[in-house]
């Protein structure tokens, strides 16, 4: 249970990681940071979304169309984008076209990378525990 507590911290983080990379790198795309708690939604709502699209639109590229495979997650992390910028609370604005498509590749690489670099920095695996037990 505490791994997937930590997990979903380490998701959290790297989708915050992401939209603020994509914040410093495109004209674009813009976190509102006088309204730091609509962010702070945006996150979360960004990281819900995305866990839930990816193995549904994963399931779906696989049943009706396998070549989309290699872009599911960037579709779904568009698509979250979409959902995060409709938000009423703020946050985040994305106002151009190159917002909108480097923004998502942007995103999704850094949310892809922190998914699979930050639980391996942080999380022990079981031989090391065992290792320094003895």
């Amino acid at each position: 249970m505490i791994t997937f507590l930590f997990r979903a911290v380490m998701y959290l983080a790297s989708a915050a990681l992401g939209l603020i990379v994509a914040d410093l790198l495109l004209d674009g795309f813009r976190i509102q940071w006088d309204r730091w708690w609509g962010f702070v939604v945006c996150i979360v709502v960004f990281a819900i979304v995305q866990s839930i699209l990816a193995p549904i639109a994963s399931r779906l590229a696989d049943r009706y169309a396998p070549v989309l495979m290699g872009g599911i997650g960037i579709i779904s992390t568009l698509v979250a984008l979409v959902v995060v910028v409709l938000l009423p609370v703020g946050g985040l604005r994305i106002v151009d076209a190159s917002g909108w498509l480097l923004g998502a590749l942007i995103v999704w690489i850094i949310t892809a990378l922190g998914s699979v670099l930050l639980p391996r920095l942080f999380l022990k695996k079981p031989d090391e525990e065992r290792r320094r037990r003895r």
